[in-house]
């Protein structure tokens, strides 16, 4: 199994600090968050994890210099940046070949209380294999901010869903629920055909949830609402929060 983790970003949540120091560079403990990141891969079963990253962040791969993974790291740089979708389409040509459903991680998101991917990929394994994204729940009144999932009637038990419909950053009123993305896809490689020529969507970017849209039609996709919980340590909220839960790992 393969892992990406995009991690192109220009951190401006969190500026001026991230223009001297990439947002994955953060520290939680004793060691960088992209660090954890690629930990929560490797234990879910990577055996090679690709980070998309920027010739502005060498501070990343000097790290892994020093603290070499027990799996293959590859890297791919992204120069320009056109949103999440294209981001995961820079490493086209080393997953679209893959048989096997992708782990995509992303690069300012950690989670803690257990390891969301792992339990993704069991979700999966007991589903044939099939895509499946970490959700979780949010306030009705922040459902504009993330990618929001429609549930198959009566599929959902509580933790996992067949999914109907995903809609990018929808108004209050368009949003179907309040279950969101959050932060972790497990994401069958046919999903690179559809990025190819995905049309720009929300904020004029390339969006990977417009994507995964247009793959439900042919492939089934599971949501899991995991019970861990999600930081975004792209914004020094999520950070000093992600500090709280996880600052003694490493």
């Amino acid at each position: 199994m393969k892992a990406l983790i995009p991690a192109a970003g220009h951190g401006t949540r969190f500026a001026p600090w991230t223009t001297l120091i990439p947002k994955e560079m953060l520290p939680v403990g004793a060691r960088p968050a992209i660090a954890l990141i690629v930990d929560e891969a490797i234990e879910a079963g990577a055996d090679e994890v690709v980070i998309i990253t920027s010739p502005e962040k060498p501070l990343l791969k000097k790290w892994f210099e020093k603290e070499p993974p027990k799996a293959k790291l590859t890297w791919v740089d992204q120069i320009d940046r056109h949103g999440l979708g294209h981001a995961v389409l820079q490493a086209a040509e080393i997953f679209e070949n893959e048989k096997d459903p992708i782990l995509i991680l992303l690069g300012d998101a950690l989670v803690s209380g257990g390891n969301a991917s792992a339990e993704m990929m069991k979700v999966s394994r007991e589903n044939n294999g099939a895509s499946v994204i970490g959700c979780e729940e949010v306030p009705r009144e922040r459902v504009s901010r993330y990618g929001i999932m429609k549930m198959a009637e009566g599929s959902f038990d509580g933790r996992v869903f067949t999914l109907e419909d995903i809609v990018e950053k929808p108004s209050l009123e368009e949003a179907p629920s309040n279950i969101a993305v959050a932060g972790r896809y497990l994401l069958n490689p046919a999903v690179f055909s559809y990025l190819k020529d995905q049309r720009a969507g929300v904020g004029g970017e390339i969006q990977l949830t417009d994507a995964i849209r247009r793959m439900l039609a042919e492939k089934k996709v599971f949501g899991y609402v995991y019970p861990g919980k999600r930081h975004d340590i792209g914004n020094p909220q999520g950070y000093f929060k992600a500090l709280e839960a996880m600052g003694e790992n490493g």
